[in-house]
Formats: C-alpha cells, sequence, structure tokens
C-alpha cells in the first residue's frame, strides 16, 4: 500500500522482499494501483528467476457490503490486475460493524466467499477488524473464517488474547501495522527509543509478536531499504531472550513510573459508557502520550476520531458529561472523567486526513 510511485518502485521492494526471505503479499482494491503494481512486479521478477521458495502467498481484500455480482466482478478484477488464475487468501477487508459481518456470514458475502472457493478462485478466506473486540470473538466464533488480519501492537498488546483465541481454533493470524499503527515506530520518539535501550523499538516491537506466536508481520514498505529489518529477523522466531525481556520489562516500568495511578490498564471494566465514549482507546492514546512521548502519533489518531468512518473510533472524549457511571466499575479508582479531560486538553489538534479512505 505505499510502493505506489511506479511499477519499477514496487519491482525493487519486491526484489528485496524476496532476498529477505519474504513470500507473503498483502494488498487490496483499496490501495490505489497497488494490485497492478504488484502484477507487472511479479512477472519481472518472475521473468528473472527471482521467486521465493514456493512462489509467493498472495492475499487481497473486498469490502463488505457489495452486492453478489458486484463482488464477483471485482474479484475476477483482482485476478486480472495480479496476473492470478486463483489467489491464495481473500479477506472481508474490514468487519467493523454488526452488519459488515452479517453480510459474510449470511448475506451476499457469504454467497461471494462460497462462490470464490467452490469455483477455484481463491484457497481460503479471511477478515480483517479495526472493530470492537466483541465483534472480532463474533467473527472467529462463527466459524466462517480460515484467518484474521487484527491490530497487535507491543504498546497496545490488548488483542492478543484474541489472536490466541483465533490461533487455538486454527486460524491464521495477520498483525496489522505493528509498526507505524503501533506507534509509528519506525520513527520513535527518544524517550521511546531510551526505554526499549539497548534493542530498537520497532525490532521489539516485531520480536514480541514473534514470541506471542503470531504468524505474519506486515512491512509496509516504500523502498527496498524499509525490508532490512525483515531480513534481520527472518530466522528470529522462538522465545524473548534474556535482553529482549530486561527491554520489555524496562519498557513497561518506565510507563508506571510516568502516569503512577493514572496508568489505564485497558481492562475495559469501566465499559459500556452511556455516551458511547471509548474509554479505553482514549486513555490508551493518554497512556502513550505521557508514559513514551509519542505526541505525533496520539495526536494524529485522535484527530481521526469521526473523520474515518467505521475505520476508526466516532467519540472523542469531549463526549464524556461526567456521569460518573464508569468510577464504580473502575477496579483501579481512577478518575476517568479527569483523565478523558486532559486527554482532549492534551491531543485535540487540527484534524488530518488517513491514508486510505
Amino acid at each position: 500500500m505505499r510502493a505506489l510511485g511506479s511499477a519499477e518502485q514496487m519491482t525493487a521492494v519486491l526484489r528485496a522482499a524476496a532476498l529477505a526471505g519474504i513470500n507473503h503479499l498483502e494488498t487490496a482494491p483499496a490501495y490505489g494501483p497497488a494490485e497492478r503494481f504488484l502484477g507487472e512486479a511479479i512477472s519481472t521478477l518472475r521473468q528473472q528467476g527471482l521467486t521465493p521458495p514456493g512462489d509467493w502467498v498472495i492475499t487481497s481484500k473486498l469490502l463488505p457490503g457489495l452486492e453478489l455480482a458486484h463482488g464477483q466482478r471485482q474479484l475476477i478484477a483482482i485476478l486480472k490486475r495480479l496476473g492470478l488464475e486463483r489467489l491464495d487468501n481473500l479477506a472481508v477487508h474490514g468487519i467493523n460493524c454488526a452488519e459488515h459481518l452479517a453480510w459474510a456470514v449470511h448475506g451476499d458475502g457469504s454467497a461471494l466467499l462460497d462462490w470464490a472457493t467452490t469455483n477455484g478462485l481463491v484457497e481460503q478466506v479471511g477478515f480483517s477488524s479495526h472493530g470492537s473486540q466483541q465483534l472480532i470473538h463474533a467473527a472467529i466464533d462463527a466459524k466462517r473464517f480460515d484467518f484474521c488480519c487484527l491490530h497487535l501492537h507491543l504498546l497496545d498488546p490488548q488483542r492478543l488474547p484474541i489472536a490466541a483465541k483465533a490461533r487455538q481454533a486454527g486460524m491464521g493470524v495477520l498483525a496489522i501495522s505493528p509498526a507505524d499503527k503501533g506507534g509509528r515506530l519506525q520513527s520513535p520518539s527518544t524517550t521511546l527509543i531510551e526505554d526499549c535501550h539497548p534493542i530498537a523499538p520497532l525490532k521489539l516491537a516485531y520480536r514480541y509478536l514473534l514470541a506471542a506466536g503470531i504468524t505474519t508481520l506486515t512491512v509496509g514498505a516504500a523502498t527496498a531499504s524499509d525490508l532490512d529489518l525483515a531480513a534481520e529477523l527472518a530466522e528470529a522466531a522462538g522465545p524473548l531472550d534474556t535482553h529482549e525481556q530486561a527491554a520489555l520489562d524496562r519498557l513497561h516500568q518506565q510507563r508506571r513510573q510516568r502516569l503512577g495511578d493514572d496508568l489505564c490498564q485497558q481492562c475495559r471494566a469501566c465499559l459500556p459508557c452511556p455516551q458511547s465514549v471509548p474509554i479505553p482507546e482514549l486513555l490508551n492514546l493518554r497512556n502513550l502520550t505521557i508514559g513514551h512521548d509519542l505526541i505525533g502519533f496520539t495526536q494524529e489518531r485522535y484527530n481521526l476520531i469521526g473523520q474515518a468512518g467505521h475505520w476508526w473510533e466516532s467519540v472523542n472524549a469531549s463526549s464524556c458529561n461526567r456521569c460518573g457511571d464508569c468510577l464504580p466499575r473502575c477496579p483501579h479508582n481512577l478518575a476517568i472523567p479527569d483523565l478523558l479531560k486532559d486527554t482532549h486538553q492534551r491531543l485535540q489538534a487540527a484534524p488530518r486526513r488517513r491514508l486510505w479512505g
């Protein structure tokens, strides 16, 4: 979704990917010319004899809500752009609300997924989600999908238990944007670098997820050099070593020290909020702001609220009316209305446009 300057740029990235031991390409029609450039790049590299062992594994996605015939045409167009007769993985691109799940399990989406697999156009089907934990649990429990793509991050690991549930159900798990959406770790704050020293924050983030058993990590590469770390970590599965664990422990210790009694533990006991304020998500942004000085990232995420449709939250902290419903439910006795007010004051800024929308 980032190497979109030309087919030549995409070819350079794919060449570096193959040399780094990467074999999985994940794309979508929504990512501008990405599929067309990928198709051209794959063809070029095949002519040069450069493909991963066993060939590329390719995932693309279709947005939910399509009528059956429209979805069929879109899938055929995907295959044509990529130069393929069959897609390894087809994901529903964003099961972010109950209507999306109903479409995929009972509606035209279910018929579309059945048609794609029955006709040999797709090997297996899955979903990505930016939705609630309850919704993701429901999608896994539907037993409709072979894999899922979830936001799994070093600095926000609350979905790791869901990923473990998916793995126990035999599903593949792909981590969406563990670098950029995980705190813009490719360009971390000085504070975060010091917290993770001597391990780079991005390397620690990747190792943390690999050690947790996540099967696939996405790397949003715009240039060949963006894959240097992936090449370094090609054989780096397994538990954290003593140095990595020490860095992780220090990271958590520094966050607790800076936030003190105001640290939100992300237990979610405060929910539901009568005003639909996403309390844990907002207080996690506050955690990252104060805990690791990630103000650029957290301001951007906070000011996307209400600007990105169903892809991100729609209610910010200013909607808290201090009703106090959350207070007795918080096991850590946080002054939640005060913390939400502080979050809004720290992070409110001019809104910015999300990358895709």
